[in-house]
Parts: structure tokens; C-alpha cells; sequence
């Protein structure tokens, strides 16, 4: 035996080395998984920065434009009313994505208010129900519970001779009368534990807003983008303000100062109309409704509308008269409609 000691310490040496070798790879498949990884983030992270670069140097680009045109004597003015204009329109988008979202809130909250009353009504007709069963029970218990008493007196009361002939009788109907005060009790509790699952309820999630919930509505946010549209349509204001939001500085040319200034009385006077209008409500139902009678949907599941059917501007004065004149709010996505309708 001790001639073989050697050959085996030998294959146990064979096998730590096989082991190591194993192992050796294992960790050499890691490292290359690993730097893999590290080369990949590493380009990730260097076209970050190229990114970065770019859009730094589009900026300063625009700002030395930017600048270029404010000392520029024939341009100053244009650039003024320029970022006028453009301050219209974002004002604009911020009062129709305001509405927009008040709106869905207060639909939402009136179907749901719906729902919870809807869902209380339910749970108080239950309850109504359980309280009548609860009444009832509780009387037949009561009355059981005194037959159970006046028949474990009589049976107490029994003398030697009457037990002797009765007791079996007696004893079958006091078992008889616990099994149904039993029965009366457990029927209570059962019912008692249906009251408090009633109590403990949790109230079910909000529905959402049906398609024809979300049509009613972009119906009232197209009709408030017209009411803007038509704050600014005197004299082709709007157009300018569109144009604005689509054209960079320098690009459009508003003529020289007295131009210009004349521009800026315009815009002011219109935004102060827009902030002091009155009470417009009723003036919007109306025109919501007549957007609805055009309104066409690709599907039925759609809720925004086509915008070739939306694309009448109804004006509605004072005395109700109605006028009209074309323009696409929907399709050239006037005061950036298309980011608040309900889809």
C-alpha cells in the first residue's frame, strides 16, 4: 500500500491543477464579459458627450446670432417683436392646456363622485337588507331562548313520578330547542360578519372616462382653442403668432420701427382683451356643440377627432348670431392642441 501513496498524491495534484486551469478560464470569460461591458458604456458615454457638444455649440451659435441681430439697428426692433409673439403663443398653450386639464379633473371627478354614490347606495341597501335579517333573527333567537328557559324549568320542576314516564321526552326537546338556539346564533353571527365586510369595504377604483366622456371634452378644448384663435384673428395676428413658434429669430423681417411698434401695440391690446374677456361658458357649450354635429372619428374607440371635420371656426356674438371661417387648429396643431386632447 505504501507504494501506491505517490500515485495517488500525484492524480490529487493531476486534479488541483485541472481545478485551477477550470477555474483560470472561468475567471478569463468573466474579465472579458466585464471589459465588454466597460468598452460599451465607454462609447455610450462618448456620444453623450457629442450630443452634448453638438446642442452646446447649436446654442452658442444661436446666441451669437441672437446677438448679432439686437446690434443690428434694422433688426433690433424684429427681434422684439419676435419673442412677443412668441410669448402670445406660449401664454396661449398655457391657458388651453390649463383648461384641458381642469376639465378632464372635473369630469373625472364627477364620474367618480357618481361611482362612489352609486357604490354607497349599494352598500346601504345591503346593509338595510342584513339589519331587517338581523332584526328577525335576533327576535326568533330571543324567543327560542325562552322556550329553552321555560323548558329546563319544567323539566327541573318534575317530580320523581313525572321524570320517570317524561324524562326521554324532556330531554329530546331541550336538545331539540339548544340545536335551534344554536343554529339562531350562529345565523347571527354570520350575518353580523357580512354587516362588518360591508363596513370594512374598500370602494372600488375609478372607472376612467368613457370615449364618449373624452370626445365631450376635446369637443370643449377644441371650442376653447378657437376662442383663442379668434382673440388674435384681427388683422392676420394670429397668423404671426403661429408663425412664431415655427420660424427662428432672424427668419421673418416685421418691417422697420414705426412697423414694429405699431405690432406691439397690437399684441398688447389683444392680450389685454384676452385676459379682461368675460364670462364666455355658455359661449363655449355652444360652440362645443356645433364642433360636435361635424365631428368625424376613424374608429369607434377613437376620441380625438379627425381634424378635417373639426376645422370650421364658429365665432358666436353676443346675440347669439353664429360665423364662420376655415381653419385647421387640430391639424396645425394651434396652441399645441395635439399634447392635451384626451386619447
Amino acid at each position: 500500500m505504501a507504494s501506491r501513496q505517490p500515485i495517488f498524491g500525484a492524480a490529487s495534484e493531476h486534479g488541483d491543477d485541472n481545478e485551477k486551469l477550470v477555474e483560470l478560464f472561468r475567471n478569463r470569460a468573466e474579465l472579458k464579459k466585464e471589459f465588454a461591458a466597460l468598452n460599451k458604456e465607454r462609447y455610450r458615454l462618448q456620444q453623450l458627450v457629442k450630443e452634448q457638444q453638438g446642442a452646446t455649440a447649436r446654442i452658442t451659435q444661436r446666441l451669437e446670432h441672437l446677438e448679432s441681430l439686437l446690434v443690428d439697428p434694422e433688426w433690433v426692433n424684429t427681434v422684439v417683436v419676435f419673442y412677443q409673439l412668441r410669448a402670445v403663443n406660449r401664454r396661449c398653450q398655457g391657458k388651453l392646456a390649463k383648461f384641458a386639464e381642469q376639465l378632464k379633473q372635473q369630469r373625472e371627478k364627477r364620474v367618480r363622485d357618481a361611482q362612489l354614490r352609486a357604490w354607497r347606495d349599494k352598500c346601504n341597501t345591503r346593509r338595510a337588507t342584513l339589519d331587517g335579517k338581523l332584526d328577525k333573527h335576533r327576535e326568533k333567537l330571543r324567543l327560542l331562548e325562552g322556550e329553552l328557559q321555560a323548558e329546563r324549568r319544567r323539566a327541573e320542576s318534575m317530580s320523581g313520578f313525572s321524570r320517570l314516564f317524561k324524562a326521554r321526552t324532556a330531554s329530546d326537546e331541550l336538545a331539540d330547542l339548544t340545536a335551534k338556539v344554536d343554529a339562531a346564533r350562529q345565523a347571527e353571527e354570520a350575518l353580523l360578519e357580512k354587516v362588518e365586510a360591508i363596513e370594512m369595504a374598500e370602494p372600488p377604483d375609478p372607472p376612467g372616462l368613457s370615449i364618449a366622456e373624452k370626445r365631450s371634452i376635446n369637443f370643449m378644448i377644441v371650442a376653447f382653442a378657437q376662442q383663442l384663435y379668434l382673440q388674435f384673428k384681427d388683422r392676420n395676428l394670429v397668423a404671426l403668432v403661429k408663425e412664431s413658434s415655427e420660424k427662428s429669430v432672424g427668419a421673418i423681417n416685421y418691417g422697420n420701427k414705426r412697423d414694429c411698434d405699431l405690432l406691439l401695440e397690437r399684441i398688447a391690446e389683444h392680450v389685454d382683451s384676452m385676459e379682461n374677456a368675460g364670462d364666455y361658458a355658455d359661449v363655449l357649450k355652444r360652440r362645443a356643440e356645433l364642433i360636435a354635429e361635424h365631428a368625424l372619428f376613424k374608429d369607434d374607440d377613437d376620441a380625438a377627432p379627425v381634424a378635417g371635420t373639426v376645422a370650421t371656426v364658429f365665432g358666436i356674438n353676443a346675440n347669439g348670431v353664429v360665423t364662420k371661417l376655415d381653419a385647421n387648429l387640430v391639424g396645425d396643431n394651434y396652441w399645441g392642441i395635439a399634447t392635451v386632447l384626451s386619447r
